[in-house]
């Protein structure tokens, strides 16, 4: 589709930059994801003891590790599991955000029991929080996906609710309680249409958070299994001989970066584009 007969949100999008960095970087990023078994050169999980810690050069791109598995087949990989983790978390969040978060801003009997319970768990430091959980469910990508999603649930339920607040005593919502309609009905089809905008620069932030969170819980050894290729688990192999192989580290270590920089990209874009507030014509 041309920019030219694109409707209007759209032709705003592509003519946002950091819409349209963000969004090629992080779709190549998962183009990546997806034909991993394609583009890695090796078995990731293979052993070859006799070619550990080889230098980046023809042979292994971007070297090997110490029980000599090539770094370019642990980070393509390694990107599938990352972002199944920041998709899933962002979906379940977003979900339950939506649900709670409208409950919470519409009936005012209910917002003060659920923002309690929000505000115990934003009290907890999200990655500490993260780390109880996962020593109560055991190591996982799925139980990493549960733990993420319970950590930055409340995130995206209070700004629901926020946007939820807002809008309940517009004139449109007063005249459909004026009509009969249900509560739920009120809130999922007139309310829920304006949280849409701040909820899509949420979710990127999210799987950003995820990804960024993924990584740190593997690195400390209570995320996804080592056994599992992931960025944070490369990223932890390589610590004991950074010195000697900076390169087991720094790669995995660049593709989150990458990660994290082009979903705030697109976030931001997000943001400057769909609020009325920040649009710039």
């Amino acid at each position: 589709m041309s920019e030219a007969s694109a409707p209007g949100w759209a032709r705003r999008l592509l003519r946002n930059r950091a819409v349209v960095i963000g969004g090629s970087v992080f779709l190549l990023l998962v183009l990546i994801a997806l034909f991993a078994d394609v583009l890695a050169p090796y078995n990731p999980t293979r052993l070859y003891p006799g070619e550990r810690l080889r230098p980046p050069g023809a042979r292994n791109l971007l070297g090997t590790d110490e029980f000599g598995r090539d770094i370019a087949s642990l980070v393509l990989h390694g990107a599938r599991v990352s972002l199944l983790v920041g998709a899933v978390t962002m979906v379940l969040t977003s979900a339950g955000g939506v649900v709670i978060g409208l409950i919470a801003g519409y009936y005012r009997r209910l917002d003060l029991v659920i923002m309690r319970v929000m505000d115990g768990l934003m009290a907890f430091p999200a990655i500490l929080l993260a780390i109880a959980l996962m020593a109560v469910r055991g190591p996982g990508v799925w139980n990493v996906i549960v733990s993420l999603s319970v950590v930055y649930l409340p995130r995206t339920a209070m700004l629901i609710r926020s946007t939820a607040l807002s809008v309940r005593e517009l004139d449109y919502v007063l005249a459909a309680q004026a009509l009969g309609r249900g509560g739920l009905a009120i809130a999922f089809r007139h309310i829920l249409p304006n949280c849409i905008g701040p909820l899509l620069v949420q979710a990127t932030f999210i799987f950003a958070y995820a990804v960024l969170a993924e990584a740190i819980l593997g690195f400390l050894g209570v995320g996804v299994p080592p056994y599992v290729p992931s960025w944070g688990n490369v990223i932890a192999s390589g610590k004991n001989v950074i010195r000697e192989a900076f390169w087991v580290s720094a790669f995995p270590g660049l593709a989150l970066t990458l990660t994290g920089l082009s979903l705030n990209l697109l976030g931001d874009g997000l943001r400057d584009t769909l609020d009325p507030r920040l649009r710039r014509e």
